[in-house]
């Protein structure tokens, strides 16, 4: 099936990639993982696992009668995730958040610890206008806090993209008072932001750095041994103890906090850091 024949419905994309998760990670999918995840009946599961190895993933499931379960053909070839650990890591993740909230829900998947670093706090009330006016391309006046200007201030931004930068939510935006794209903290926003009627004149595609294409090279820590520089080639995947990985020029500095590599941040104990940054030079606009 052709990525472009892809089934419409949310849903129905939502447990076909959960078939394939559970199949290729845990080795063994039943309809009980469809039924628990979704609040589906046993039948509606069924269905679905057939229609993935009818119409999605010809040949990628074998129904194995020793383990009452459908496990990964030889010849399986990820159709509707990419394959990788992090997809599976990411369900064992939602899994603990719910169990979290509601503690009878048992969705039937390991137990899991996950850490979380506290999270900045941002409102529902203060968020709303902020996805509104980035979803309508509107102009946004609202209260903003910041380090450099602690007493707050009114400004006017035209935000066009939400960014997860993996420990806080930021909206990207051109800002009115400096004349430039800025990155906009949602935890700093207060009061009642307000759309306003007037569409954005500064969209996405007049954003330089926003569109300007990237390419961050990671190796091993130089300071390490030989053998211990391929312990981190290999836990990273790694090519010619090289890792490359491309993002926006706007987001440069968020990837290496996120990898340990702020620029801010002291060059600690090779065995702590265990990765750099291999093209700083390369990178010196965006840092």
């Amino acid at each position: 099936m052709k990525k472009t024949d892809w089934p419409i419905r949310w849903d129905l994309l939502l447990r076909y990639r959960l078939i394939e998760i559970i199949a290729l990670w845990e080795g063994r999918l039943t309809t009980n993982h469809i039924c628990h995840a979704f609040g589906i009946g046993r039948q509606q599961a069924s269905k679905d696992i057939n229609t993935y190895l009818r119409e999605v993933a010809p040949g990628n499931l074998e129904y194995d009668r020793h383990l009452k379960g459908y496990v990964p053909a030889h010849q399986f070839r990820p159709a509707v995730t990419q394959g990788r650990s992090d997809e599976y890591l990411e369900v064992l993740g939602r899994d603990h958040a719910l169990s979290e909230t509601f503690e009878s829900l048992d969705l039937g998947l390991p137990n899991t610890e996950i850490l979380h670093i506290p999270r900045r706090l941002a409102e529902p009330d203060v968020v709303r206008p902020i996805v509104m006016a980035t979803r309508q391309g509107r102009r946004l006046e609202a209260e903003y806090f910041s380090l450099s200007n602690p007493q707050g201030e009114r400004r006017v931004i035209e935000p066009h993209t939400l960014v997860y930068s993996g420990q806080r939510w930021h909206v990207r935006a051109w800002c009115e008072r400096n004349s430039e794209y800025r990155d906009f903290v949602l935890s700093r926003f207060r009061g009642d932001p307000q759309v306003l009627p007037e569409r954005s004149r500064h969209k996405a595609r007049n954003d330089e750095a926003w569109n300007t294409q990237v390419t961050i090279i990671l190796r091993p820590d130089q300071r390490l041994t030989e053998q211990q520089q391929d312990i981190i080639a290999n836990d990273y995947a790694m090519t010619n103890r090289e890792l490359r990985v491309e993002t926006r020029g706007s987001l440069v500095r968020y990837l290496l906090s996120l990898a340990g590599l702020g620029v801010d941040m002291p060059k600690r104990d090779p065995l702590i850091q265990q990765i750099e940054l291999a093209n700083a030079e390369a990178l010196e606009a965006w840092l």
